[in-house]
């Protein structure tokens, strides 16, 4: 049995096209792999709190030393890691934002990468610690970036997925989305046959 993390950042929630494209992708794998468990987190219904300097310090004080509060934080943020942890693979719907990944998803990154939990530092440089799973990212945008300097996603994610230890990353397209009719399609359609086959 396989465990799957989905990670649906749209601000259109299911509607958003990254989500749709991970769904079918989920659906697919489900097909391919009965028995399988999805956790599902839709940063649109509940969005992740972006992590401000008391919950930063909630994560350098010592446990003892913490206050409820501190706790809190903490606890919250072990959630979003242990979801993570138990994840075999992450499936991930990424809307491109003015050039950038959605804030909640960012939100989410600053909440799971955390120094002795998700990635430690060592004589050479950080290690991650979150090896063996594999990533397959969804990403959606209204113009073609991919390839060109405006694409800030793709080597931002493979860097950020790479520093917890999780290198096994796949990306499926989904360009020229606003771009008229006959570009939407076509670049759907080419998303829907990838995600068809690794979903295989």
């Amino acid at each position: 049995m396989q465990k799957l993390l989905q990670l649906k950042t749209s601000l259109f929630a299911n509607q958003g096209q990254s989500s749709l494209l991970s769904d079918a992708f989920v659906e697919a794998w489900l097909d391919g792999h009965p028995g399988s468990v999805v956790m599902i987190r839709d940063f649109a219904v509940t969005p992740v709190p972006h992590l401000d300097g008391a919950g930063f310090q909630a994560f350098l004080s010592k446990a003892e030393e913490r206050s409820s509060e501190q706790q809190a934080k903490v606890a919250y943020s072990d959630g979003l890691i242990a979801e993570l942890q138990a994840a075999d693979v992450l499936v991930i719907g990424l809307p491109m934002y003015n050039l950038g990944i959605p804030s909640t998803l960012k939100a989410w990154i600053d909440h799971v990468a955390r120094a002795g939990v998700t990635f430690r530092y060592t004589a050479n440089g950080p290690q991650g610690l979150l090896s063996g799973k594999k990533a397959y990212v969804f990403a959606s945008r209204g113009g073609r970036y991919a390839g060109t300097a405006f694409d800030t996603q793709t080597d931002f994610m493979r860097n950020f997925l790479a520093f917890i230890g999780v290198t096994n990353v796949e990306f499926v397209y989904a360009e020229g989305l606003n771009m008229g009719d006959d570009s939407r399609s076509s670049s759907l359609t080419t998303a829907h046959s990838e995600l068809a086959r690794m979903a295989a």
